[in-house]
């Protein structure tokens, strides 16, 4: 279940517990000016809006009259656009080996394009087992052909680098 956020807002009556005595009352047009709760909880009321604290640490406090409810759905409306408009960037692996098969390095390759159209990062491992350890020529040769052929949508964030057996390499869309 989402953590909801608790909206401290004072609204309406709530204001009363201000311990200032006079407040700033501004509206849509502009600054009405400074008056005691009660006369801008009157004006509020007359409009059939509502009174909202904007600024509790100004002096004298800042209250808005507005309609409250309208207020808060545009609010919430404007962080859910903001949180649908917002990328996340995951970084994907593909593991391979420095003797790779040529259908195997096809296939990895096609999902390195797929992970780099998505818009995610990849990390390219090459694992060295063995005397394949002695060979760290060839494990580059793979991953430089790799990024030479993704060269059209991905350039290289980091150079193929060794990290205890394994050498990583990281691509990203150009």
């Amino acid at each position: 279940m989402p953590s909801r956020v608790v909206d401290k807002t004072r609204i309406n009556n709530q204001i009363r517990l201000i311990k200032a005595k006079e407040i700033r009352v501004v509206a849509d047009e502009g600054q009405i000016g400074i008056m005691d709760i009660d006369s801008a909880l009157k004006i509020a009321a007359e409009r059939e809006l509502d009174l909202v604290e904007i600024s509790p640490q100004a002096e004298p406090p800042v209250c808005k009259i507005m309609d409250y409810r309208k207020f808060k759905f545009e609010q919430g409306k404007k962080e859910r656009k903001a949180r649908k408009q917002q990328t996340t960037l995951t970084l994907k692996e593909i593991r391979m080996r420095p003797s790779i098969d040529t259908h195997d390095y096809e296939f990895k390759k096609r999902n390195a394009r797929k992970f780099i159209d998505h818009g995610d990062k990849v990390k390219v491992t090459m694992r060295f087992r063995g005397r394949e350890f002695s060979r760290q020529e060839l494990g580059a040769n793979v991953l430089n052909r790799l990024a030479s052929e993704l060269a059209d949508i991905a350039k290289v964030e980091s150079q193929p680098k060794m990290e205890g057996r394994q050498m990583v390499m990281v691509l990203m869309a150009s």
